[in-house]
């Protein structure tokens, strides 16, 4: 036939190269497959992140219940009597507790709520309309939070959890991630302080104006609600020093 020529002297070696590859290859991926597996079926593992994230709060939850209980003995413990200088050191840590935001406080201040555009009876959004236009996003949330540290807030609680200066405001899709819980709109801040400076502070936030076109355009939830005293729990997680220094004698 024109144009064929047959494998010569070396075809033949040069196939069973490409067969002992071939099957080198495909040992190599049934290996890694099963030590990802653990020798289970790997084709009906959920990829579903609200099921990861909420594996992770359930562990959370947990620790967070052990660490209040070493909590409690480690307290137990330091009530007992100890040198003039730890005393000391313990009477200086303590009054640093309220500034910290370790301890419940009350006063007048602001309550502000966010939620996503109402749904049908069935649970669905109205067709025609990008989801992402529909729901409240972490940016939302900041900007809110932003706006009322502006305005003059003491203190503040996200879904009732104490805002420190190292918490983060995460959000999954429409799911809002706090101290290792997940929380569903509506979503709550409250603030106390100054309830007019932190409302005007609110007003004049950039992006809660941005929001307030989604509220006007699609019918998301927003609303500013004044408190004439309202009390906010001290933060309850884990306190990390991450620096410290040493004090010349």
């Amino acid at each position: 036939m024109r144009g064929w020529h047959g494998p010569g002297a070396g075809g033949p070696r040069r196939w069973r190269v490409a067969v002992v590859v071939v099957c080198a290859l495909a040992g190599v991926l049934l290996g890694t497959a099963r030590a990802y597996s653990g020798g289970q079926d790997i084709r009906n593992r959920s990829s579903d992140l609200s099921v990861l994230v909420g594996g992770a709060e359930q562990r959370v939850q947990a620790l967070d219940e052990r660490a209040a209980g070493l909590q409690d003995q480690v307290n137990a413990a330091a009530g007992q009597d100890v040198s003039p200088r730890v005393s000391s050191a313990r009477a200086a840590a303590n009054a640093l507790r309220a500034p910290a935001g370790l301890t419940a406080v009350h006063g007048p201040g602001v309550r502000v709520r966010l939620t996503d555009a109402p749904r049908d009876a069935d649970g669905n959004y109205p067709t025609g309309v990008d989801p992402d236009n529909l729901v409240v996003h972490q940016q939302d949330v900041q900007s809110v939070v932003n706006a009322l540290w502006a305005g003059g807030a003491e203190a503040m609680t996200i879904m009732g959890q104490r805002v420190l200066n190292t918490t983060a405001v995460r959000c999954i899709g429409n799911t809002l991630l706090l101290g290792g819980r997940t929380y569903s709109p509506p979503f709550v801040i409250t603030a106390i302080g100054d309830g007019d400076a932190m409302t005007a502070a609110i007003r004049a936030e950039p992006g809660v104006a941005l929001f307030l076109h989604y509220v006007s355009r699609y019918g998301l939830g927003f609303s500013v609600q004044g408190l004439d005293d309202v009390t906010l729990p001290g933060y309850q997680g884990v306190v990390r020093m991450t620096a410290a220094t040493k004090e010349p004698k």
